[in-house]
């Protein structure tokens, strides 16, 4: 077996065989020991505070280990928990109101929810099972306690997507009488999204079957830096906008009619937006998620997520905020296809869905790479190669299937490797039991609900802190970069851009003049505007292109390097400057008579 050269929490162990399952199953149903074992699992469920600071011999349950199944039931629930905010928030974003979101009815809302968890569940059993093609050497899956879930990538191409519909009128609008426009519900623009996600769906299947070394000299980490970084500062202001208390009609703040208070005058405790009271409830939410993060138990930070939505909806139902009608509402029982969307493939979202595929390829070799460490596999080598393959051929599968089942493109979640490295239980029987508790959640329409009827400013103080997550991530690729002269250029050139149209947006919107009838054409220019209008489309070609033309030889000076020879010159004219002085000094006194 090879080694691996990276410090690694877990060394890599011979795996166990292959077990069967329903034996596996069937010896531990029957006996203490195979519900609970010998596990002492009080101290993850105890603040750090009240624990002793000594060290306990934890276990750690490989793939295939015999993890007593009441275990397994818990720690699958600690996964379930992980995922759950992370599986609705992009939906619950991408279907929202606002100029760049389609503002379906609660009912289309509170559908798509309960079919993103249960996407989810099914999907993610496909990539923790592994299946072999035939007789073939690739793989779909990875094998690993890897879970699945919409990618975020995804609400940035969505919202450029969606306010391009608006503007050319493949949306409708409506004005009010005092002139607030309102953008109705745009129920076929999800189809045409679901359509073209079927479509560049087959971007990714394709990548897959190319040598994980090929895609990284591809897509180096200046290039997913970079475009990771710009999708994070791309929707953060909507978060922000959501924290003041809503990212629709309201938030142009209009004297009057409906939208003057958000979310409207309708709701149960309706405020301007920007109110004190929405700033006071969004941060309840972010410093409740801090301070989970600095004093709460391994099982809190796992659920920090969730906790923080908690304490912001009791503190937002204590004040009236919440409408109970929405839970009422909601049918007890739910499944995918209840509700359908007219399916077609709408021209100009193509580019921007590509670039989210590029995305699930980057995020899933980082999100594998970690899952293999924390897991105790290999890191390298034919078995990770296929482990990587497998991955991201399940993700491209998964999101066929996923747009199929009337949500958006699907990739490896990374929630789930602090819990393996928290818990030591990489075990796939946890996975399974995760699976079955989202699949669970999503059945459940009052569940779905509940989610539903979360006040925008809790969302939008959630969201503020995941959006910069995910900026922050790509500062992390970036900065163990080496800085050559050749990663600087690329990296200026590509943020001179995609920062630029991100702080700037719409600056490219009056450069095409035609208004003719020929609709193609239209087509075409709608298609280049939304993507050169789009931060971190327009950033991430950049840096995809200027990575394939750029030699390497260019520029291979690091900064470090660069910094060393400067202070090497500027010390060598210092000596210089000290070696002409005392020279000078000893002719003046070889010079001057004695006294």
């Amino acid at each position: 077996m090879s080694s691996r050269s990276s410090k690694t929490e877990f060394e890599a162990y011979q795996p166990a065989p292959e077990p069967k399952l329903w034996e596996v199953f069937k010896s531990q149903v029957t006996t203490k020991e195979g519900w609970w074992g010998d596990f002492d699992w009080f101290p993850m469920c105890m603040p750090s505070m009240f624990v002793k600071k000594e060290k306990r011999h934890t276990p750690f349950w490989g793939l295939n280990s015999r993890l007593p199944l009441g275990l397994a039931a818990i720690m699958g629930f600690q996964h379930a928990l992980a995922m759950i905010s992370g599986v609705v928030t992009p939906i619950l974003i991408m279907t929202g109101e606002g100029p760049t979101s389609l503002n379906l009815s609660p009912s289309d809302q509170q559908y798509l929810i309960s079919a993103a968890l249960i996407a989810s569940g099914l999907l993610s059993i496909i990539q923790i099972t592994r299946f072999r093609l035939f007789k073939t050497p690739y793989y779909l899956g990875t094998g690993l306690l890897t879970v699945v879930g919409p990618n975020f990538a995804s609400i940035a191409a969505v919202s450029a997507v969606v306010s391009n519909m608006y503007t050319t009128g493949y949306c409708e609008t409506e004005t009010m009488d005092d002139g607030t426009i309102v953008h109705l519900p745009c129920r076929h623009a999800w189809g045409a999204i679901l359509g073209t996600s079927m479509v560049c769906s087959l971007f990714e299947i394709f990548m897959s079957f190319l040598p994980p070394k090929v895609l990284k000299k591809l897509f180096p980490p200046i290039v997913s830096g970079t475009t990771i970084f710009l999708i994070g500062c791309s929707v953060i202001s909507t978060a922000l906008k959501d924290w003041a208390g809503g990212s629709g009609a309201c938030s142009s703040m209009p004297e009057s009619g409906l939208y003057s208070m958000c979310p409207d005058t309708n709701a149960p405790h309706p405020l301007p937006w920007g109110s004190a009271e929405f700033i006071g409830l969004g941060f309840s939410v972010f410093a409740t998620i801090i301070l989970v993060e600095n004093f709460g138990s391994p099982f809190m930070k796992s659920a920090q997520i969730v906790i923080g939505l908690i304490v912001g909806m009791i503190i937002a139902g204590a004040c009236g905020y919440v409408d109970g009608s929405v839970i009422s509402s909601a049918p007890i029982g739910t499944f995918t296809w209840t509700t359908t969307f007219p399916i077609t493939v709408y021209g100009p979202a193509v580019i921007p869905f590509l670039i989210v595929y590029l995305d699930n390829i980057l995020e899933s070799i980082g999100d594998i790479t970690a899952s293999s460490d924390v897991s105790g596999v290999e890191v390298d080598g034919p078995i990770f190669s296929s482990r990587i393959q497998g991955g991201l051929l399940a993700d491209g599968v998964n999101s066929l299937i996923a747009a199929c089942m009337t949500i958006s493109p699907m990739v490896t979640f990374a929630q789930n490797n602090g819990i393996i490295a928290l818990t030591r239980c990489a075990n796939r029987i946890a996975g399974y039991f995760c699976c079955f508790y989202i699949v669970l959640f999503g059945i459940l329409g009052k569940v779905s609900a509940v989610f539903l009827s979360i006040p925008k400013t809790i969302l939008g103080g959630l969201n503020a802190y995941l959006f910069a997550s995910v900026t922050v991530s790509g500062i992390r690729i970036l900065a163990y970069l080496p800085w050559t002269r050749r990663d600087r250029f690329i990296a200026t050139t590509s943020l001179a851009l995609g920062l630029g149209v991100t702080l700037c947006p719409g600056w490219f919107s009056h450069v095409f003049t035609y208004s003719g009838d020929n609709e193609n054409l239209l087509g075409f220019l709608s298609a280049v505007e939304t993507v050169v209008d789009t931060g971190y489309c327009i950033g991430s070609l950049v840096a995809i292109f200027l990575n394939l033309v750029v030699p390497q030889e260019w520029g291979p000076e690091t900064i470090k390097e660069s910094d060393e020879k400067r202070k090497k010159e500027l010390e060598e004219i210092r000596e210089g400057f000290v070696q002409t002085n005392t020279k000078d000094d000893q002719e003046i006194k070889a010079e001057s008579p004695l006294p």
